[in-house]
């Protein structure tokens, strides 16, 4: 059975990935991209079956999105079509010759993604259920959203993506309260700090105010080149990234989720989990665009360049 068969199966997806899936228009040329989509195709290469919950139009750049994901072996099964919204671009726009302003369009389809019987049954069924903030910018999505995760025994990942002026504190209280695992960049873990007054200082209070405020038992805070840390209940981890020849970092941050996930999935330990998910968002950034093609031999030469087994 090829693996585009395998994956259309029917199988129960192991991960469902909820949320926003469009196309980046760069300076030099569209890719396809949105978080849940990033960490589905990533998750896909890892050999998880993964689910896609989104909405697209029913245009010619939602026809390119499916035609990409048959290719690439993911389901479509929850993905929704639009009557009346087009397809989601990201609009990338050059500033003084070298800085990138981006433009999310809205309203777009996957802000109206609708509740239904079979996303409720296997969201129910998944082992790990991975959103963002982003995708509940419009109160349709949102409450979806709000549904699923009321309704799913599943590992609730939150990445939390903040993306302005898509932010509010009321809205993150929320999602937050229902995640057993929340993705933070360093500026996100501030931000948040911030939004909700914690008057603490360094990395480790400041994770610490956010598990005990609410109830997180896991905690990811990325840091680029300088690696990332992992604060699993009471005991902390942290692993040192290194320098790459970046390509450029759309995705970077969303292949390393999905490594983490897999990781996580597979019951490594810690550090271990770390070790993977950090190589591999490094090698995404020497790579362009969210979702390039890649061999699982070429990560895993990546990985053991980087931490020597």
């Amino acid at each position: 059975m090829n693996n585009i068969e395998h994956r259309v199966s029917g199988i129960k997806p192991t991960a469902i990935c909820y949320g926003e899936i469009l196309w980046d228009v760069l300076p030099d040329g569209p890719q396809p991209g949105g978080a849940p989509l990033n960490v589905a195709y990533h998750l896909n290469k890892m050999g998880m079956d993964t689910g896609l919950i989104s909405r697209i139009g029913n245009d010619r750049n939602g026809q390119k999105l499916t035609d990409l994901m048959d290719f690439w072996g993911i389901s479509k099964a929850l993905l929704q079509t639009d009557e009346q919204y087009d397809t989601s671009q990201v609009l990338a726009r050059m500033n003084n010759g070298n800085e990138v302003t981006y433009e999310i369009v809205y309203p777009v389809a996957w802000d109206f993604i609708a509740e239904n019987t079979a996303l409720k049954e296997k969201v129910r069924d998944t082992k790990y259920f991975v959103f963002g903030s982003l995708a509940s910018r419009n109160e349709v999505s949102r409450d979806t959203l709000f549904g699923l995760l009321e309704d799913t025994p599943a590992l609730k990942v939150f990445d939390i993506n903040l993306r302005p002026p898509f932010i509010s504190r009321s809205l993150l209280e929320v999602l937050l309260k229902q995640a057993d695992i929340v993705k933070f960049n360093e500026a996100e873990l501030s931000v948040v700090q911030v939004m909700f007054k914690g008057s603490y200082e360094g990395e480790t209070n400041k994770v610490r105010f956010i598990q005990d405020k609410f109830s997180i038992p896991e905690v990811i805070v990325t840091k680029g080149e300088f690696g990332a840390s992992y604060y699993r209940h009471d005991k902390a981890y942290h692993t040192w990234g290194n320098e790459v020849k970046v390509k450029d970092t759309i995705g970077s941050g969303d292949s390393f989720l999905a490594a983490f996930i897999a990781s996580h999935y597979h019951g490594d330990q810690p550090p271990d989990i770390l070790k993977k998910a950090i190589a591999m968002g490094g090698f995404i950034a020497t790579k362009k665009g969210g979702c390039p093609q890649y061999d699982l031999t070429e990560y895993f030469d990546f990985k053991n360049q980087i931490f020597k087994p």
